[in-house]
């Protein structure tokens, strides 16, 4: 091994432990640092325990709802020839180009209480702006790339004769869906819905300007530990953000998974 490669090498390893590998050992060692009674308490006060849950369950619907219409998305700009298929494919990437907090900002814009159509929803006891359907909304837009970009090179390496040969046998469309198009695609469904919800949990910018932030009702986990650091509360914040890491870490593998898993399905 030359004397370049080991640099390089060397390099690398340390950039990324300076970047990711630090941080992240600072914030295991602050969580951890005032002993597990302290940790316990910290993650199980009912703030804390309400902000994780309302985290936990706007993500998983977030993910769910995308994996449907996500999938839908991706069927239409790979299989149909539709007018703006280019500009729906530009929108799709959107959320991705541009700050999470103005998704928040839009949503506000768009159903907030000083609009004629967010009034209308607050009477009808429905309101999106600061409340929980707005949390999800927004989680909605922030994510909405991941599902369709896993599932379009999926369906592009299908071959459309499996369909007819489906067909030809005599095959319902409903048969034909749960036989021949669900099973290749599934692993890349997946794996966007678990990014989805990694990507949701830990989900910030947006949520801190359409939620509203109120403890038990609309804090989520992120907002909260922002919330505990400005009051001063710097291990309880660590304690939290661990809960919020380790969720992420345990979806990594599940996530990378189904992406092989995926990506096998489009070599053979």
């Amino acid at each position: 091994m030359s004397r370049g490669s080991v640099a390089l090498r060397a390099g690398v390893f340390g950039w990324v432990s300076l970047l990711v590998a630090l941080p992240v050992g600072v914030l295991v060692v602050r969580g951890l640092s005032d002993g597990p009674a302290a940790f316990f308490a910290a993650v199980t006060d009912p703030a804390a325990v309400d902000a994780l849950v309302l985290s936990v369950w706007t993500a998983a619907i977030a993910a769910a709802v995308n994996a449907v219409v996500g999938t839908a998305i991706a069927w239409t700009l790979v299989r149909w020839d539709v007018p703006g298929r280019r500009v729906i494919g530009a929108l799709v990437d959107l959320p991705l180009a541009i700050p999470t907090l103005v998704a928040g900002v839009l949503i506000i814009a768009l159903f907030g209480p000083q609009t004629a159509v967010g009034r209308l929803l607050v009477d009808v006891g429905f309101p999106v702006a600061f409340a929980r359907p707005g949390i999800v909304l927004a989680l909605l837009f922030v994510t909405l790339p991941f599902v369709v970009r896993a599932v379009e090179p999926v369906l592009e390496e299908l071959d459309p004769a499996e369909e007819e040969a489906a067909y030809t046998m005599g095959a319902g469309r409903l048969l034909t869906l749960v036989r021949v198009l669900l099973p290749p695609i599934l692993p890349a469904v997946a794996a966007g819905a678990v990014q989805t919800f990694a990507r949701s949990v830990a989900e910030f910018g947006s949520l801190a300007a359409v939620s509203g932030n109120v403890p038990h009702r609309t804090l989520v986990a992120p907002v909260y530990v922002l919330g505990e650091v400005e009051a001063g509360n710097t291990g309880g914040a660590a304690s939290v953000s661990l809960v919020l890491l380790a969720l992420a870490l345990s979806l990594q593998p599940l996530s990378a998974a189904l992406a092989r898993r995926a990506g096998a399905r489009r070599a053979h």
